[in-house]
């Protein structure tokens, strides 16, 4: 198993310098090259997840490391790698996804001139993935999260050419480097604290109080941060649709199971660290992006930014159900997700390749031409729309339930649930809405009608997989029995009354450093084969490294939550009410979420296929609002107003201090130097030489004067001589 994870990502990575190094002088542009490697990749990542499944338990954890940097002996800096159910999932999750886009883009991108290109970028961004999901600490994770930004930034600007490509690259570039930032200050938050970078080293300083409170709190939405920005989270959910400008199989990989994934997946590998505050700031983004994008999904008629916003609201449904305590709802549908959307890019896909537009508006009755796209789109569309047999019922039912239990025990946030619950009746709206126009009725454009024929094998066949796994049948059960919330963060929430017959509530979470101490008195997974087989590995002479089944901590007793549970007390009676108030959120949330699926797909054919509302006189009724989500509620109005125009006056104000003032003082002076220079070259002039050539001039003359009296005769040295004398002498007479 150790081997096996330590190679997946390599694969890739490899793959990577072939194509780009050789790739246009290999057979095909070596394309295969990366087929093999992530085929490869994903057979591996099978036989993890076999493996794990066939112990089949929620606590195994496989955990090695090696010392990678040493700073003078008082820091260490470990690489390895975490394999725990959470990481066996997200493998296949992304070996199988990127196996399949690698497949449909043989075909969807036949002919392209930098075609090696293509898939070399494909396969650092699986490299990337791979890492981020094997990390084993902030260090490498924060590593490979960039390494994501870079390869997705290549990815999304594939077609450069194309200013709005060019545009789309760089803003989601720079949109992802603002949530970074705040990743960056959360991760440098726990290290300054704890003085540590490997996920269980944080957790046990959580535990110990080494950071706590409104710090705790800072850090844990610091790390969130940068879920907002790659997970396409309000306010920075605007760089997602623009990345439709990459390539469709581009569109799939990001917005399917891998970058968008990344923040999701982030938040449940980080999940001890929030606090109840960061829960619920947790919380409300993902209402805010769940409903947003999902309105502003109601009017688009290009049908890759239909899918764009209903992947934006997916992901605010996953980061909703982390933040109420769906710890298993969320990453539950992160990975249905990652099947039924990817089914429905790649059919998108193949759509465009057939009749080369992007528009619902020209399309119509393609079911007739491409019946297994229609086939595998229906059912991937029936999935996102929650219809029960289908995964997406499955696991959007259980966020569901989880924001319902949580609205039932925090009454004051009920609108967690009512905002969700009315959003899957728009997603179901919406997308049969796609369905209807795209597939069913009368072509709008005959030409592009007549022209339209069934993509080629090497393209339906991953639909065709994609669509098998969008059943639930796949999911049942076993995903909630291994994928729990970690004993490290128990978010489970209790409505404590503020006081006798008051109908307020306080918001209770338990410490989650406290709940890692317990959890860490007890090794998982110490009995298993494969962590038998690590220990012993590691005590083997020439074995790098050292595995450890489980975080093993300092033994600290659970801090006593300051305020209890109703019922607490009463032991079983508190056991049953909790269970009963569980059953009931599932019996009424499965309910619900089926009578609003229901409501917004017979809403879609009323509207579009039986036309008994005319969908153009509704828009010229509300034109107001049309036009608002027309227009995205015109954030990106908004930001090019505030951010791009305040950027821009920022940068002329700082240009004109430049010029005038920095610029002016240098100016000044030099000219001051100038200034000074020309007086001490005056004064250099005139007096330091004047006074030296007039010592000159003083010597020459008084030489000049003297050099009469050395005429080399006798007879004029003794008449000086008596001269001089007669002079004395007379002197000395008066």
């Amino acid at each position: 198993m150790i081997r096996y994870a330590y190679i997946i990502p390599f694969l890739p990575l490899l793959s990577f310098f072939v194509n780009l190094a050789v790739g246009k002088r290999l057979p095909r542009k070596g394309d295969w090259v990366s087929l093999a490697t992530i085929g490869a990749g994903l057979v591996m990542s099978i036989v993890i997840f076999f493996e794990v499944f066939r112990i089949y338990d929620p606590n195994f954890r496989y955990h090695v490391v090696v010392p990678w940097l040493s700073l003078e002996g008082r820091f260490v800096i470990n690489a390895g790698i975490l394999v725990d159910n959470l990481t066996a999932v997200m493998l296949v999750v992304v070996t199988g996804v990127s196996f399949l886009v690698h497949l449909f883009s043989v075909g969807y991108m036949h002919g392209d001139p930098k075609y090696s290109r293509f898939f070399a970028y494909l396969s650092v961004f699986s490299f990337s993935m791979l890492g981020l999901v094997l990390a084993e600490s902030f260090f490498f994770i924060y590593i490979f999260w960039e390494l994501v930004g870079f390869s997705s930034y290549a990815l999304i600007g594939f077609w450069f050419e194309k200013k709005s490509a060019a545009d789309a690259g760089k803003k989601a570039f720079i949109v992802n480097r603002i949530g970074d930032f705040g990743f960056l200050i959360g991760f440098l938050l726990l290290f300054a604290t704890t003085g540590v970078l490997g996920y269980d080293e944080v957790f046990r300083g959580i535990a110990e109080g080494k950071i706590e409170g409104t710090l705790l709190t800072l850090a844990g939405i610091g790390i969130f941060c940068g879920a907002i920005g790659k997970s396409a989270q309000f306010p920075l959910h605007v760089w997602l649709p623009d990345a439709m400008e990459g390539p469709t199989p581009v569109s799939a990989l990001i917005h399917a199971a891998t970058m968008v994934a990344a923040g999701v997946y982030l938040v449940g590998r980080v999940y001890p660290i929030f606090t109840p505050d960061a829960f619920l700031f947790i919380a409300y983004t993902g209402l805010l992006t769940l409903f947003i994008t999902a309105t502003i999904a109601l009017t688009a008629t290009d049908i890759k930014k239909v899918l764009a916003y209903s992947t934006c609201s997916q992901l605010g449904y996953m980061i909703l159900g982390l933040g109420v305590g769906g710890f298993t709802a969320g990453l539950a549908h992160l990975t249905t997700h990652a099947a039924f959307k990817a089914c429905l890019f790649l059919g998108s896909g193949s759509v465009i390749h057939a009749v080369h537009s992007q528009e619902i508006t020209e399309m119509g009755a393609l079911r007739k031409k491409m019946p297994i796209t229609f086939i595998t789109f229906l059912i991937a569309t029936l999935s996102i729309a929650g219809v029960p047999l289908f995964s997406g019922f499955y696991s959007k039912d259980m966020i569901l339930k989880s924001a319902l239990l949580f609205g039932m025990k925090n009454p004051q946030h009920m609108i967690l649930f009512a905002g969700a619950l009315l959003t899957a009746g728009m997603t179901a709206y919406y997308m049969f809405r796609l369905v209807i126009r795209t597939f069913l009725g009368e072509p709008k454009d005959r030409h592009k009608f007549d022209h339209a024929h069934e993509s080629p094998p090497n393209m339906w066949v991953p639909l065709v997989v994609l669509a098998g796994l969008s059943f639930s049948f796949w999911y049942s059960g076993w995903f909630g029995d291994l994928v729990k919330t970690p004993a490290s963060a128990i978010p489970a929430v209790h409505a404590v009354p503020a006081s006798a017959g008051s109908a307020d509530s306080v918001l209770h979470v338990p410490s989650a450093g406290a709940a890692f101490a317990a959890e860490s008195a007890e090794p998982k997974g110490a009995g298993h084969e494969p962590a038998a087989h690590a220990a012993a590995a590691s005590e083997r002479p020439g074995t790098p490294g050292h595995a450890v089944p489980a975080p093993q901590g300092e033994k600290h007793p659970p801090a006593v939550p300051h305020e209890a549970a109703p019922g607490a007390e009463a032991g079983g009676h508190g056991a049953s009410h909790e269970a009963h108030l569980d059953h009931l959120a599932h019996v009424w949330s499965m309910y619900l979420s089926v009578l609003f699926g229901t409501l917004g797909i017979g809403l879609a054919f009323v509207v579009f296929r039986f036309r008994w509302i005319d969908p153009e006189k509704v828009a010229t009724a509300v034109r107001p609002v049309h036009t608002f989500l027309l227009n995205k509620w015109y954030f990106d109005e908004l930001y090019e107003a505030t951010a791009v125009n305040g950027t821009k006056a920022l940068s002329r104000a700082l240009g004109w201090f430049d010029l005038y003032v920095v610029d002016g003082l240098v100016n000044l002076c030099a000219q001051l130097g100038v200034w000074a220079s020309f007086l001490i070259g005056k004064f250099d002039n005139h007096v330091v030489d004047g006074a030296v050539n007039g010592v000159a001039d003083v010597t020459i003359g008084s030489g000049s004067f003297f050099r009469r009296f050395q005429t080399g005769k006798l007879y004029h040295y003794v008449f000086v001589l008596a001269g001089g004398v007669l002079i004395i002498f007379l002197v000395k007479a008066f």
